[in-house]
């Protein structure tokens, strides 16, 4: 599959880009959260910054669709990485030399998230334009493949170098690895979908027609939105305050680890396994998301959460490759961009509240009992996508509307 996949050249250059920055996107978020632990001590901190970082890509993202659908989407890629290296190689080189302090980290941490919030619209939908469509399915497979893979290298890295050298050196891998990324998405030569001339809000009018027009896609997105903002705070910032705590950094680092072990693994069964009711039987997976945050509530340790996330990671792979080949082979490719930035600013409008809330909420609660709601939180959100008719009926495996 991958070695047929790779004869076609731009994505063979596109995924090399992809899998290069993410080695260094794997380790930055466990560098820069130990980072935070170290300058400040304080979980409410950490929340903060990392909030600044997901506000700023909410913010963005409706550009971003815009921009990708209207620009040449290599291009795209190409610029918002270059700057996206500039903005980690300031952090740093203020967390080396002793100068960083938590409103330069929230600053600079909006700054790479409005930087993704570019990058992501365009990059998702660039993958139907590098293979032919009936590789599609195999295609968004291989490259959440390669993603897991680059992941798991980045999260095992980082662990060992917090320890050893410190989070500094792991974010200035990670300012390399985009420059690298960059030169990598020079060698992507793809035309642009062909399109009318149209005005900006003329293209976000269109973008939420497409949106709403389909009860299934924005039921899950709303879903989501419960589902990332607990994710968000339960795990990005509870998870590596309550690791500190118990079972250390190295042990955080290995459980996220094994979250993209098993997510490779997830990704070679979707690769060869996929219902024609894909959507319903991946969103039905994403109950499993719960299982982390009680894991991490009542025994807090590398090994239970090893195993947790392993499953997490597993089953969230086939909803993933459930949701990119729905979008894909139901939304036209000259609006797809558009689409994926609705769908990631529901998804993610929620995650710096429940970044900014997690940190409090465990001083006044205790993190145990907020984990715990979460991960109810995540059921009902589920349960409640799970009772619609679209969701339990949309289905795949037809030739792509984008041909």
């Amino acid at each position: 599959m991958f070695a047929d996949l790779l004869r076609h050249r731009d994505f063979r250059w596109l995924t090399v880009g992809r899998t290069v920055s993410l080695i260094g996107n794997g380790m930055a978020p466990i560098a820069l959260a130990f980072a935070v632990l170290d300058l400040t001590g304080s979980a409410a901190d950490l929340g903060v910054v990392v909030a600044g970082r997901s506000l700023a890509t909410v913010v963005v993202l409706l550009a971003g669709g815009v921009i990708a659908d209207r620009l040449p989407r290599a291009a795209v890629l190409q610029g918002s990485s270059i700057a996206a290296g500039i903005t980690q190689a300031l952090v740093a080189s203020l967390v080396l030399t002793g100068s960083a302090s938590v409103p330069l980290l929230v600053v600079l941490s909006a700054v790479n998230g409005a930087l993704s919030a570019v990058f992501s619209p365009a990059s998702s939908a660039l993958t139907p334009q590098t293979v032919p469509a009936d590789s599609l399915r195999a295609a968004n497979a291989a490259t959440r493949i390669t993603v897991n893979l680059a992941m798991i290298v980045g999260g095992s890295v980082a662990g060992g170098l917090v320890v050893v050298i410190g989070p500094g050196w792991c974010i200035g891998v990670d300012a390399v690895t985009f420059a690298l990324a960059a030169f990598c998405y020079t060698r992507v030569r793809v035309p642009m979908p062909a399109r009318e001339p149209s005005h900006v809000v003329a293209d976000l009018r269109e973008g939420w027609a497409e949106f709403t027009g389909r009860t299934w896609l924005w039921v899950i997105v709303a879903q989501f939105l419960f589902v990332n903002a607990v994710n968000a705070g339960g795990i990005q910032v509870l998870g590596p305050a309550i690791a500190d705590a118990t079972f250390g950094r190295a042990g955080w680092g290995l459980a996220l680890a094994a979250e993209t072990v098993g997510a490779l693994a997830g990704g070679f069964v979707a690769a060869r396994f996929q219902p024609r009711r894909a959507l319903f039987f991946g969103v039905s997976l994403v109950l499993l998301e719960a299982v982390p945050l009680v894991t991490l509530a009542v025994a807090p340790g590398t090994v239970a959460m090893m195993v947790a996330l392993a499953l997490t990671g597993f089953t969230m792979e086939q909803a993933g490759v459930a949701w990119d080949i729905s979008l894909q082979e139901n939304i036209p490719a000259d609006r797809l961009a558009r689409v994926y930035s609705y769908d990631a600013v529901g998804s993610f409008v929620a995650m710096p509240l429940g970044q900014i809330v997690a940190g409090p909420a465990a001083v006044a609660f205790g993190a145990r009992s907020v984990l715990l709601v979460g991960a109810v939180v995540v059921v009902v959100a589920t349960v409640a996508a799970l009772c619609s008719r679209s969701v339990r009926t949309v289905r795949t495996g037809t030739p792509a509307s984008h041909a």
